[in-house]
């Protein structure tokens, strides 16, 4: 969370507002009672500020937007900008020369929180109704988790929800997990181990023989003809995002995969936070690895390559064992040699895969002001930002430009390179560009199965997701990666997170590479996390975490009844 930056943005801009409020609402002549709706409804030309591409045609031109004004009776009056947005944004708060909404300026929770508290946004939660806005009503009635993450900690919504959620509903499986789930597909080279003899590994120890029989009969240059001492029995980077080592770690417990929160935090199935980084099962399996690099067996560059090296190096044939998406993207030419590598069992005959939130939802893409008269009227045209064929405009562009026809299950089809080139003289992602929308865009997984197509690699990955590796999941409880934080949680985060990460991570490296943990040695370090805000931590997202909970729980229990539910 880069807040520090946002937050002297947001400070400065606060030193021009005069009023300050601590309940929902503000003080200007606009603003209602806490929690009720202002029912004026006389307002019907708006100006908003908001952020654009510059590669866009513009909003004022934009036939979605403006059949969307139309429906709901408004006229909007765009004023935008891609350059030095923030800081236009935080003269015009400062100075009180509002416009009746913000769009897509990047506002953060803490600035939410502050400019809804002083009176600058008004609180939207009374307008997310039947009512006023149907769409995002039935939304948030289905995602509570959706309404947790827009949720401010003083229980008010100054922002419009926002994200992409890709997940394997969109291919029509049961289950919807994010595409981000499992971030490391872990890959073998099978035709070495044909070679060789050897079965796919399905224990650590296995993985171990294998990479020892790559590296003896190096195979790199014995089988595809590469110089000789070529061979790199494994490669990854250190804690890298699709290409880490982190995916091997399950044998010992656990997958510290790098993410939105904190390196090494997981959420137990007790609902209590932990960092795993202070763990025996941790340690147990750096001590474990490090004798696979002192073997020569993992590549010694892990710790520096970058991602074009690492690529490199696999696409040449050099690689027995890697992480990445796609084996056809990482392994090039010798693709077809390769199989995915199961998640193998430790040391102890065990594993455990703690899988990642996919998550992303942001509040900070449309707030409304004091400024505005009429907040019912143009919560209106916003609501129809929530119904699945007009954010697939808004996202990509218009039906008969971007999207061309529907196919046999009904789904709009996207416009190809080639009929982009022949039509418009673009490619089909240049045509994006110049229509796409900024703003409060939520598009979720099953509109890929009900809506539109999604992208071929995307739905390969949730296949593979899905069919391969889910089934070695026991348990798919993860921390939440929308929970909001008070100013002083965000505080203590901006204290201590830099500082513990980067400790624990290079003490993690150093581990790896040239050993040396002792009992002493371990001791040592785990009062060095404490003295690096480790127990401060652990409650900051405890508490965001049981808030989260009990904002998705109360949201729930308070939607309507369906006729499945009720059934």
């Amino acid at each position: 969370m880069k807040t520090s930056t946002k937050r002297m943005g947001a400070l400065v801009a606060l030193l021009g507002v005069t009023a300050s409020l601590t309940a929902c609402g503000g003080g200007s002549a606009n603003t209602v009672d806490p929690g009720t709706v202002n029912t004026n409804t006389e307002q019907t030309d708006f100006k908003i500020i908001s952020g654009i591409s510059a590669l866009s045609g513009g909003y004022d031109s934009n036939e979605v937007l403006n059949t969307m004004a139309q429906n709901a009776g408004v006229s909007i009056t765009w004023d935008t900008m891609s350059d030095s947005l923030s800081e236009q944004v935080n003269i015009r708060i400062a100075g009180n020369d509002l416009p009746d909404a913000f769009n897509a300026v990047g506002f953060s929770n803490y600035d939410l929180t502050n400019y809804g508290q002083d009176g600058t946004f008004i609180d939207l939660t009374p307008y997310i109704t039947e009512e006023y806005m149907p769409n995002l009503t039935k939304i948030l009635e289905e995602h509570p988790d959706i309404r947790a993450a827009i949720t401010m900690d003083d229980g008010c919504i100054y922002g419009l929800p926002s994200g992409e959620q890709m997940g394997t509903a969109g291919i029509g499986k049961e289950e919807d997990y994010n595409i981000y789930t499992i971030p490391q597909y872990s890959m073998i080279n099978k035709a070495w181990l044909d070679e060789l003899g050897l079965e796919v590994p399905t224990t650590l120890d296995e993985l171990h023989d294998a990479l020892e029989a790559f590296k003896e009969n190096d195979m790199s240059a014995t089988y595809y003809g590469n110089e000789a001492g070529s061979t790199i029995p494994m490669s990854f980077g250190i804690d890298q995002w699709c290409w880490g080592q982190n995916i091997f770690y399950a044998g010992f417990g656990f997958t510290n995969w790098t993410n939105d929160i904190c390196a090494d935090l997981v959420l137990q199935p007790d609902g209590t936070v932990n960092f795993v980084s202070d763990d025996d099962n941790y340690r147990a399996a750096l001590e474990y690895f490090h004798n696979w690099f002192a073997e020569g067996l993992i590549d010694q560059e892990a710790f520096s390559q970058t991602d074009t090296q690492y690529m490199a190096k696999c696409s040449q044939g050099e690689v027995g064992v890697a992480t990445w998406w796609y084996i056809e993207e990482l392994m090039g030419d010798y693709a077809d040699d390769y199989v995915f590598l199961p998640v193998l069992e430790g040391p102890d005959g065990s594993y455990n895969v703690t899988v990642r939130d996919g998550g992303g939802i942001n509040s900070g893409n449309l707030s409304i002001t004091s400024a505005c008269e009429s907040p019912i009227n143009l919560l209106k045209f916003y609501d129809q930002w929530y119904d699945p064929e007009n954010v697939m405009q808004l996202q990509y562009g218009p039906i008969g430009t971007y999207f061309t026809e529907r196919d046999e299950n009904g789904l709009w089809q996207s416009i190809s390179d080639e009929e982009a080139q022949q039509k418009f003289g673009k490619s089909a992602g240049e045509v994006k560009s110049e229509y796409e929308v900024y703003g409060p865009k939520l598009i979720l997984s099953d509109y890929y199965a009900t809506t539109f197509e999604m992208e071929p690699r995307a739905v390969e990955r949730l296949t593979d997701l899905y069919d391969y590796w889910m089934p070695f999941v026991k348990d798919t409880t993860t921390y939440p990666i929308d929970c909001v934080y008070t100013e002083d949680e965000l505080d203590t985060i901006d204290k201590w997170r830099v500082d513990f990460e980067n400790f624990v991570a290079e003490q993690e490296a150093t581990w790896l590479r040239d050993g040396g943990i002792t009992d002493d040695t371990w001791n040592a370090y785990k009062e060095n996390l404490n003295s690096y805000g480790m127990q401060e931590l652990l409650e900051v997202y405890q508490a965001a975490y049981d808030r989260y909970e009990e904002t998705a729980g109360a949201a729930d229990t308070t939607a309507p009844a369906t006729a499945e539910s009720a059934a």
